[in-house]
């Protein structure tokens, strides 16, 4: 009898093991029911994902259904995303419309979701609101002191990263003040750097690409974000194919899977073949076993390596130089 108790407690310790590997279903929980039902109320129909914790990726997507090649994921349709025409719809859109010199679409983006947020209760994307990270893994959030022991190269750009988001912040505060009409809190308290580095990650991060067309009361960069809820929770692998596109006909954003998947498994996406550096970079993680792996190598550890001797020496650095192989 005690043999027999003992293998069926390992059975039942490798069904959870099991279980806990391929992912613990979240759909129950309250702010995934909240999102589900707003989706719903804006024509998503109710697709094979649910919402999931996995062992390796954190939050994900996983599939009621085995999925073959040639599947669609998902199809959000356009009332679900979120762009610079959402903003301008919004309160936001006159002040946008008047505001000189026009703002970046980026910084579009930006203001509504850090508005929104302060909204809390009144705003109508709080069900979306309420379960995008509260912080980001991303270099330009890392204090100083963690920055100093990354790798040289890495470290230079999480610096310029942070510098592009200090410098969004300082040229911005002029076209936030001019918001105060719609708050009756002061907007500096609103629209302070740390809100502003969570916009601006949410967007860096979780963003779909999606043209749209030119405004006048934009700046020149390129209008090309869209935050698609459910959809970015969809975790990357390098080792999957999918196509992804905006279908006109359906005004709905879609993602085909060129890769099998097995029920009750993460449903995986590939966000570019990105390697490590840039994966952390823009999206805050790295890819276990990345087939796109690569190994930044500074100047002056390259430089180390000539001769001073080496009649060629600046030669062949011109050389390097030139091929940008010194970047």
């Amino acid at each position: 009898m005690k043999k027999s108790r003992g293998r069926t407690g390992r059975k039942r310790r490798r069904k959870r093991l099991k279980s806990f590997m391929d992912g613990v279903n979240c759909s129950h929980k309250l702010e995934y029911i909240n999102l589900q039902k707003w989706l719903k109320e804006r024509g998503f129909e109710d697709s094979n994902l649910r919402p999931a914790e996995f062992w390796e990726t954190g939050r994900g997507l996983m599939t009621t259904k085995a999925l073959q090649a040639g599947d669609l994921i998902i199809s959000l349709p356009e009332q679900c995303l979120l762009t610079t025409g959402t903003v301008l719809s919004s309160c936001l859109g006159g002040h946008i419309g008047k505001w000189k010199p026009p703002v970046s679409p980026l910084l579009a983006l930006c203001t509504f979701l850090i508005a929104e947020k302060h909204a809390g209760d009144r705003s109508p994307w709080k069900p979306y609101l309420d379960v995008l990270p509260k912080t980001y893994t991303c270099p330009a959030c890392l204090e100083p002191d963690v920055i100093n022991l990354l790798p040289q190269p890495l470290k230079k750009k999480a610096q310029e990263q942070k510098m592009i988001i200090q410098e969004l912040f300082t040229s911005s505060k002029a076209f936030f003040s001019s918001l105060q009409p719609l708050f009756a809190e002061s907007t500096e308290s609103i629209f302070n750097y740390s809100a502003l580095e969570w916009a601006w990650c949410t967007v860096n991060t979780r963003t779909i690409y999606m043209k749209q067309p030119h405004r006048e009361c934009f700046s020149l960069e390129p209008d090309v974000y869209a935050l698609a809820p459910y959809l970015d929770l969809l975790n990357h692998s390098p080792n999957v194919q999918v196509k992804a596109a905006f279908n006109e006909q359906k005004r709905s954003y879609e993602i085909w899977t060129n890769s099998q998947c097995r029920k009750h498994q993460e449903v995986l996406i590939c966000y570019g073949p990105h390697d490590n550096q840039r994966l952390l970079l823009e999206y805050g993680f790295v890819a276990r076993d990345n087939p796109h792996s690569s190994v930044y190598v500074s100047a002056d550890t390259l430089l180390k390596y000539f001769s001073p001797l080496d009649k060629q020496r600046e030669a062949k650095i011109s050389i390097l130089k030139d091929h940008d192989f010194l970047e």
